[in-house]
């Protein structure tokens, strides 16, 4: 699957959230939201990092982002996640990985030294126009579950 680059349209999408709602890229018009995907709720890395946003919202909210989690779980696993460690965004569950490989987020990837078919733990920074079209301003692919964030706020100044 192709990458995603800077400048590049945001695929749209619609998927169900923790709520059983429907949540597009479109919802977020006129604002900036950083997308990120995850592999797997509930699991070390994943929870490390969602802590991480859930500490650093203050500092988003602040500059203008809106921070959605996105991953293959059903919307019932995400809910139990987003309540077992109190998190303030929205999670997305794309269990059919359709969200995850319009950005390239999914794809052969090495786990303990081998290679797998899964979740790239990636970050997008996205400007949503007033008509909410998204435009990519930050891909990231391939990051690590610890540092992450404090790595992305320190890049986006915050």
């Amino acid at each position: 699957m192709a990458r995603l680059e800077t400048g590049d349209t945001a695929p749209a999408f619609t998927l169900t959230d923790t709520f059983e709602k429907p949540v597009s890229l479109a919802d977020f018009a006129s604002s900036r939201v950083i997308l990120y995907f995850f592999p797997a709720a509930m699991t070390p890395g994943c929870t490390i990092e969602a802590k991480d946003f859930n500490e650093a919202m203050e500092k988003f909210t602040g500059a203008g982002y809106q921070v959605v989690g996105v991953s293959p779980d059903q919307p019932a696993k995400l809910a139990k996640f987003r309540d077992k460690e109190g998190l303030l965004f929205p999670l997305l569950a794309d269990p059919e990985r359709a969200v995850l490989n319009s950005y390239g987020a999914f794809g052969t990837k090495m786990l303990y030294g081998k290679q797998v078919e899964g979740v790239i733990r990636s970050t997008f920074v996205i400007d949503v126009d007033e008509a909410g079209v998204g435009t990519i301003s930050d891909p990231q692919y391939n990051v690590r579950a610890t540092g992450h964030v404090a790595k992305l706020t320190k890049e986006l100044s915050l």
